[in-house]
């Protein structure tokens, strides 16, 4: 069973040694905002699930065994950031991360990360997705959105339960919290 680290100064301490790290969340929480400062700072891969793993031009969802394949081939890598939810691919990230970042913002928030990036992008495809997949936004991705915690963070939270008991979970749930993480991180010399 994974532990939850319950310290900002901790996690960071923790990030600042990391090689592999998982970043999961509701949409629009800030995933791969996070993830990609998280890259730079400490000089890592960003790898995001939605563009690497899931999506093909055209929003054509990539077949689940190549998708598998690719995640095994991504997690064998020494020094990466994932950024993306995907529970049944969990297990295999867990097994070989160094920390979980869990960012749990109230769903407002996430709803209005995915309404403001929506307005930024719209008609546009942005970093982290696929060439191919313009930024959209819809009632049932909405609904998903709202309804993340209810029906979403039982899934996670059976797989930090099965996961190995040295393996950190930080659980962010506001920005505030997440910009007092960046303030800490990346200190190496």
């Amino acid at each position: 069973m994974g532990f939850y680290v319950d310290s900002i100064a901790d996690a960071a301490q923790i990030l600042n040694n990391a090689r592999r790290i998982c970043v999961v969340g509701c949409s629009g929480s800030g995933k791969s905002t996070l993830s990609q400062i998280l890259c730079k700072r400490l000089d890592m891969t960003y790898i995001s699930m939605d563009r690497d793993v899931f999506w093909l031009p055209g929003w054509q969802l990539r077949a689940r065994p190549e998708a598998l394949e690719r995640v095994q081939g991504f997690v064998a890598g020494e020094r990466w950031v994932i950024d993306g939810n995907s529970p049944g691919s969990l297990p295999v990230r867990l097994a070989r991360a160094d920390m979980v970042i869990w960012m749990r913002p109230p769903r407002v928030v996430s709803v209005y990360g995915v309404l403001s990036r929506w307005l930024k992008y719209r008609g546009q495809v942005r970093p982290e997705m696929t060439e191919g997949c313009p930024e959209k936004i819809d009632g049932p991705f909405l609904k998903y959105v709202w309804n993340f915690e209810a029906k979403e963070v039982p899934q996670f939270q059976a797989q930090f339960a099965a996961a190995r008991p040295d393996l950190p979970v930080l659980v962010l749930k506001s920005r505030r919290q997440t910009a007092q993480l960046l303030a800490k991180v990346g200190l190496r010399g």
